[in-house]
């Protein structure tokens, strides 16, 4: 079985939101890239954060998405 990497997105209220949803990457740097690249549009789409899982367990800080 493959490693499975995701981003968990959540509005203000810590609630889980099912749209938008992350793809699913087979590593980490990866998954990092692609909310770089992303994380404007995800924050114009009311994600106000972002949690890092892997295989289902978050495997680092959330991020604050803020678009200044």
């Amino acid at each position: 079985m493959r490693p499975q990497w995701e981003w968990a997105l959540d509005d203000a209220e810590g609630r889980a939101l099912d749209r938008p949803i992350s793809p699913v990457f087979t590593n980490q740097f990866d998954a990092e890239q692609w909310l770089g690249e992303n994380w404007r549009e995800l924050a114009r789409q009311d994600v106000v954060v972002a949690r890092l899982l892997h295989d289902g367990t978050q495997a680092a800080a959330a991020v604050a998405l803020r678009i200044p």
